[in-house]
């Protein structure tokens, strides 16, 4: 079992930033893959962004590239997503999820555990 906790969401004007943290624990926390999703009011929830267990390898949709930063801290068991020059478009609950398949980085169902969200609402 993993339980995820996230925290750092909040209210930003357009062009401002975000630090979201995702706090783990049940499970070595370096044995999983780490991802971040998001899920707007009405849209499906999708991929944002995902990071290897040493941290090395990292992965991005495309609408973010640039503006956001996964990372990953093993001693501290948590996971990041440094969100900067937000946007509107960006409005959603935020959710991380561990994946312990290792089949696909990018897709919803490959993922095991999930948080509870946080909200990002970015105003214009």
């Amino acid at each position: 079992q993993v339980q995820l906790v996230e925290s750092g969401g909040g209210l930003v004007q357009a062009g401002g930033s975000l630090r979201l943290s995702c706090a783990a624990s049940g499970r070595t926390f370096s044995s999983y893959r780490m991802g971040w999703f998001r899920q707007a009011p009405g849209n499906e929830r999708e991929f944002v962004a995902a990071i290897s267990r040493s941290g090395g390898t990292t992965y991005y949709t495309d609408s973010v590239k640039g503006r956001f930063t996964i990372s990953r801290d093993n001693v501290k068991n948590t996971v990041y997503l440094q969100m900067n020059s937000l946007k509107p478009e960006d409005t959603a609950v935020y959710y991380c999820a561990a994946d312990l398949q290792f089949v696909s980085h990018n897709v919803r169902t490959g993922y095991d555990y999930w948080g509870q969200g946080t909200q990002v609402t970015v105003s214009s």
